[in-house]
């Protein structure tokens, strides 16, 4: 065992100091905080990215990135993120990411306000005109409109001056809608450089200085790894929910479900899952420029269907539904903006299930309107049989098996086939007699008269 001491010393040193300089390269890799908005800027992506900023800004990481590729989103989303950035006590960089992406309407003034900006080669940034969101939006007065569109080029104007950024470029952003690639953003002053990955990004941005209440800092960006954090299920729920197409849906799913808890009542399951799908599809549309007019024409459309099953109308009711739907759907987002907008094939799809369904419904209630009745005193209605006794006024029929009393505006003879053609009063039968009978002695009808 001595012979062998050396060579198993010799080992364990080796291992301790694999060991010693695996932890030593683990502490050089730092995590960067990261986070990436794919999609539109609504509520719940401004709140996600503020609360990531916050948890970095605890565990005083060297910088936070955010990874952004938007068409826009909500003015008041937009304002709550670039509140956090001019705030955040880190470094913030911006990166228009991968080739193809945009940094449009919210997502341009967001980057503007960021510390730090850098786009991929094949991305743009800009188009930053303002669109009006709520019920009407769209049809605000021409002043009114003006007043939003200066109030956004003073807030793109004040960011840029912050950030040391192009103010023309910003103003024109807003006022006419530019949008500009991401080589001609660098030679405008717009960003800070473009770079092909993270890991350019980067390595050139290590050694970067950047302000902080009048201070300089630099950026320590050596050994970092970019760490993105994820929603939870309850965010991704609410922001999948604020989609158009699927805020669309769920209020169509909220009518069906309203529907039927009011035409067969005490079901509850439909109508319960109708009231949340209603409720999850109005916080949806906070976000998007709801039209008045289509709203109610959709409202206008449920109360048409719940009237088809209460009122006699042969269908007129449902075809008058499925239009004010249809017309409803069309001008339920009034927005010219394609992100905003409800899907034309989801309206079309969704409209012609609904007129599938209430016509196959419709179809089946005029047909039982029609039918005749089969139990029930309405069911003798249409019946045939003989009179017992002589009618002048009111007499004695045998119907269906059973003696009735009866009363006919007409004469009946006795024996004469009669129809029965109404119920009347105190239990009675109205009666006629049938055209071309003649009186017959039915003997057993006497004899069970007798007997």
């Amino acid at each position: 065992m001595r012979v062998f001491r050396p060579y198993i010393l010799a080992l364990t040193a080796t291992c301790l100091c694999l060991a010693i300089g695996m932890t030593l390269c683990g502490a050089q890799q730092r995590a960067l905080p990261s986070v990436r908005i794919a999609g539109a800027i609504n509520p719940v992506v401004a709140q996600f990215l503020v609360e990531e900023l916050a948890k970095a800004e605890n565990a005083r990481s060297p910088a936070f990135l955010i990874e952004i590729d938007t068409p826009g989103g909500l003015d008041s989303s937009m304002r709550k993120i670039i509140q956090s950035l001019l705030a955040s006590q880190i470094p913030v960089i911006v990166y228009v990411a991968p080739a193809g992406a945009r940094a449009a309407s919210a997502g341009a003034l967001i980057a503007i306000a960021a510390d730090f900006v850098a786009m991929a080669p094949g991305t743009n940034i800009g188009a930053a005109t303002p669109v009006s969101i709520g019920l009407g939006g769209d049809n605000q007065s021409d002043e009114m409109k003006a007043k939003i569109h200066n109030d956004a080029v003073a807030y793109a104007r004040s960011l840029a001056e912050q950030r040391g950024r192009n103010l023309d470029w910003a103003e024109r952003i807003v006022r006419d809608g530019a949008s500009t690639a991401a080589t001609e953003a660098l030679e405008l002053k717009v960003i800070d450089l473009v770079a092909a990955d993270r890991s350019e990004l980067l390595s050139r941005l290590d050694g970067q200085r950047y302000l902080r209440k009048g201070q300089a800092h630099y950026l320590d960006l050596a050994g970092v790894e970019p760490v993105f954090a994820e929603m939870n299920w309850r965010q991704q729920i609410l922001n999948t929910i604020s989609n158009p197409n699927v805020a669309y849906l769920l209020m169509m799913l909220g009518l069906i479900g309203i529907f039927f808890e009011i035409s067969q009542p005490g079901v509850i399951l439909p109508g319960v899952v109708g009231a949340i799908a209603m409720l999850l599809a109005l916080f949806a549309f906070q976000s998007l420029p709801v039209n008045y007019a289509g709203a109610l024409l959709i409202i206008l459309a449920l109360v048409l269907f719940i009237l088809e099953v209460k009122v006699t109308s042969y269908g007129m009711l449902t075809v008058g539904g499925i239009l004010a739907l249809a017309l409803g759907s069309l001008m339920l987002v009034d927005s010219s903006v394609p992100y905003l907008q409800i899907s034309r094939a989801v309206i079309t799809v969704t409209v012609a299930m609904f007129a599938g369904f209430f016509i196959f419904c419709m179809v089946f209630i005029v047909r039982v309107q029609r039918s005749k009745a089969v139990s029930g005193l309405e069911a003798l209605i249409g019946e045939q049989g003989q009179a017992v006794t002589a009618l002048q006024d009111a007499g004695r029929v045998f119907v269906h098996g059973e003696y009735w009393d009866a009363v006919a505006d007409e004469p009946v003879e006795a024996g004469q086939t009669i129809e029965v053609v109404a119920m009347a009063p105190m239990m009675r039968l109205r009666v006629r007699a049938v055209p071309g009978t003649h009186c017959q002695e039915d003997k057993s009808a006497a004899k069970d008269s007798v007997g």
